[in-house]
């Protein structure tokens, strides 16, 4: 498969792209630029070098370039150089040995081990790092000499001294140029990568193979094979794998290889395993040997989501005691050990074992922790995921807290951007990877984000992780997402843009639990705050001008990513999303010059734009995942949820009650909350969460289907529509109510959505009302019924 180039010069351009710039109207690359000086700034190289700065002037790309090598160059970086020079302006490379006279006024670039003597003579003092995977760069032109020098501690360090080479090319009016920079730089991780370990379709091999190429660009160096409905990981793990599987292993193996990326082979025994049984162990560890056999070198042996109440065996309860903590930990242990001391440490090559344990997710320390702490093998690398399977933050003290837990630096299972829970239903996950704080290069083993279904998706977020993992204390989340964008345009200004408007509307990460970690659409937000800033200020001209810039820009997004710089696999991923994104723009279009007509005086005109308006969201909201690759099946997709329609319903109302208000606000935000219960009487799921203007808070129930919300207004008012933004357990049926005294209730609407995201209900009595109630009638799941935010716009009857 052909290798991505899209950090290349036009890199440089996105880091002034900031959250308020589109760049969609400006030209489609990077103008090229004048001639280099030495005090120009350096090209932006992602991950961000440990120290970078500028050498001395350019150096011109010649028609004829030199590789010098030898027998200890790294024959992937160097077929990677190669590449790179050719695609570079120079049409012929040469390969000769150190020592070879080489004409004068040919691009000379030495790639090998820092310390050959040639190579240590042209980094002209450029500290080389001492760390393992570490490389020095530096690149000169004086005269007629334009040289690159290229040194890795190891052969990966060569490798990534190319990768980010390919960072610095730029091209000039004439043709190409390398940025004169010299790099000291090496990984503050020694594993950073992948886990392919999400429920739900499995990546197929191609994508597979592209994401080892993607992985070589952004310095990874690991990638563990595990995922869950692999039948032959997981449930089947006793059979062989077909030849036809093994083959596919096969190449993937040796793409990695070729990327410098540590294929991880996984193998999940715990859900049938007779720990104690010799049969069983031979049969993991023949499991094992065939991808030793392939060129596997590295093994994992998850024991996550499983459980230590039963055993799986009647042997293993005489071997190690009745079923609990302790006992399961003695027999994972036990196996953890054999597994590390014949198999691991008698096969050539291989690196340490890696596993998860059952308790994965907290910081509490428990008789399987102290006897994971006393008795597992020192060398194998114990896998946590944070303070919770999806946690909002990692930091430092809890990281370290972790590592003595288990006796030893843990090694980071990060569960984002995977979406294979319920609580992701209908979503990508675009948002930067983000909250990890730095230093923890200092208490971690590693990190390897656990990726969404759609591997292309998630190449944002990944890309931000190996960022993080090679230089976490340089790791800015914002700029790193703004080259992430980059590298999925292939370097197009208009298409990363696009990108960019496009990822403000699937921002939202959620958790397991009540609290989003990031929020949805933070530009948009922005936006619309300014808007309605303006516009009770009485500057609509400007108000809406501004923000109809924004819905265009909105609209025409998936038509900008969808031609032809984007990368095809993200395209294919985002597809439905896409196609939602495309008619919620344009419903945010039609209601701003809606908007617009009635500032102007068309009343006609006005309603037949919000006519338009409402027609495009219901068609957005009729947009579904279909066939889904994740476990939650078709779904409704959700773009903007929270934001981009709350605004529609505002603006919608605002437009029904223009003569009697001048237009309607939400008035929930300053009425008085109310529940029926509130679940396990947890304050932070408090009825006052559900009209406090925030969707990263919630309101939730007891477990009963006879439960309600309400919010007594402030005053009277009529009431023109009513918005609940649901969390995932949500309602099959329930009935919005009014009522003027809170006593007796009349029944506005009777709603039987058929799936939980966001309901708008627009109410057509005319008489004012002064409490807005939900009242459930069933439950869609055990739990109670949890909204995060409940809106109701309409007018003062005072007004």
């Amino acid at each position: 498969m052909k290798r991505s180039r899209s950090l290349i010069s036009t890199s440089v351009l996105f880091v002034g792209l900031a959250a308020g710039q589109l760049g969609l109207g400006a030209p489609s690359h990077a103008e090229p630029a004048p001639a280099a000086t030495s005090g120009q700034a350096l090209p932006v190289v992602s991950p961000t070098p440990q120290w970078i700065a500028r050498a001395g002037a350019d150096a011109d790309v010649t028609e004829r370039a030199v590789v010098v090598a030898d027998d200890h160059t790294d024959p992937a970086a160097r077929d990677h150089l190669a590449s790179e020079l050719r695609a570079h302006g120079a049409d012929r490379v040469d390969v000769v040995a150190p020592g070879t006279r080489i004409p004068a006024g040919l691009l000379t670039v030495r790639l090998g081990p820092a310390s050959r003597p040639d190579i240590a003579a042209d980094l002209h003092g450029t500290a080389v790092p001492g760390q393992a995977e570490g490389y020095a760069l530096r690149v000169t032109s004086e005269g007629s000499q334009k040289q690159v020098a290229l040194g890795g501690t190891d052969a990966s360090g060569q490798f990534y001294a190319v990768q980010t080479l390919r960072q610095l090319f730029v091209q000039t009016h004439d043709g190409w140029r390398i940025a004169g920079a010299q790099v000291s730089d090496h990984p503050s991780m020694p594993l950073r990568g992948t886990i392919e370990g999400f429920y739900g379709q499995p990546w197929s091999p191609a994508e597979r193979l592209d994401q080892m190429d993607f992985y070589g660009d952004v310095k990874a160096n690991t990638y563990v094979y595990a995922p869950k409905d692999d039948p032959y990981h997981r449930d089947k793990w006793r059979q062989p794998y077909p030849a036809d599987k093994l083959a596919e292993l096969g190449e993937l193996i040796n793409r990695a290889n070729a990327n410098h990326v540590r294929f991880t082979f996984a193998v999940s025994p715990g859900g049938s395993i007779c720990y104690s049984d010799p049969a069983d162990r031979a049969t993991l560890k023949a499991k094992l040997q065939a991808v030793y056999d392939l060129g596997g070198r590295a093994f994992s042996i998850p024991l996550d989501d499983i459980s230590y109440t039963r055993w799986n065996c009647a042997g293993d309860q005489a071997a190690f005691g009745a079923p609990g903590r302790t006992a399961a930990a003695k027999a994972q242990v036990d196996l953890l050990n054999d597994i590390q001391r014949t198999f691991v440490a008698t096969h050539p090559g291989t690196q340490p074992l890696q596993m998860v344990p059952t308790e994965y997710g907290d910081l509490t320390d428990t008789p399987y922790k102290q006897t994971m702490r006393a008795t597992l093998d020192p060398a194998v690398v114990v896998m946590w995921t944070g303070t919770d399977v999806v946690p909002p933050a990692i930091t430092n003290q809890q990281a370290d807290a972790a590592s003595k837990l288990f006796g030893r630096k843990v090694f980071v299972w990060d569960n984002y951007p995977v979406n294979d829970y319920g609580n992701t239903s209908g979503r990508l996950l675009l948002a930067p990877y983000d909250k990890r704080e730095a230093g923890l290069s200092e208490h971690l083993s590693g990190i390897v984000a656990n990726p969404m279904n759609e591997p292309y998706a998630s190449k944002i977020a990944v890309f931000g992780a190996a960022g993080f993992a090679w230089n976490d204390r340089a790791y800015d989340a914002n700029s790193n997402w703004t080259q992430a964008l980059a590298y999925l345009a292939g370097g197009d200004r208009n298409a990363a843009g696009a990108l960019r408007v496009f990822a403000d509307l699937e921002h939202l990460a959620p958790t397991f639990g009540a609290t989003p970690w990031q929020p949805q659409a933070p530009e948009l937000s922005d936006r619309l705050a300014r808007f309605w800033k303006q516009w009770k200020a009485g500057n609509r001209t400007a108000a809406l001008s501004d923000l109809r810039a924004y819905a265009d820009a909105i609209a025409q997004a998936p038509a900008e990513i969808r031609g032809g710089a984007v990368q095809a696999g993200f395209v294919a991923d985002a597809g439905p999303w896409l196609d939602a994104t495309a008619l919620w723009g344009r419903a945010a279009v039609s209601m701003v010059d809606a908007l617009a007509a009635r500032v102007d005086g068309d009343a006609d005109r006005s309603q037949a734009l919000l006519a338009d308006s409402r027609t495009l969201q219901q068609q957005a909201e009729a947009v579904r995942v279909d066939p889904s690759r994740n476990a939650w099946g078709k779904a409704p997709v959700k773009v903007g949820d929270g934001v981009l329609d709350a605004f529609l319903v505002q603006a919608d109302t605002m437009l029904q009650l223009w003569d009697s208000a001048g237009g309607g606000e939400n008035l929930a935000l300053t009425g008085t909350a109310s529940a029926s219960s509130v679940e396990q009487d947890l304050d932070r799921l408090a009825a006052r969460f559900v009209n406090d203007g925030s969707t990263g808070t919630r309101w939730a129930s007891s477990y009963s289907d006879d439960e309600w919300v309400q919010v007594k207004l402030a005053a009277p008012a009529k009431v023109a529509a009513v918005t609940l933004a649901w969390e995932s357990a949500c309602a099959t049926e329930y009935l919005v109510e009014t009522s003027d005294d809170g006593v007796h209730w009349t029944t506005a609407a009777t709603l039987t959505p058929t799936a939980c995201g966001t309901d708008v209900i627009r109410l057509t009595g005319d008489q004012p009302v002064s409490y807005v109630r939900m009242q459930g009638v069933k439950r869609r799941t055990g739990w109670g019924y949890s909204i995060y935010e409940m809106g109701i716009y309409g007018t003062p009857a005072s007004s």
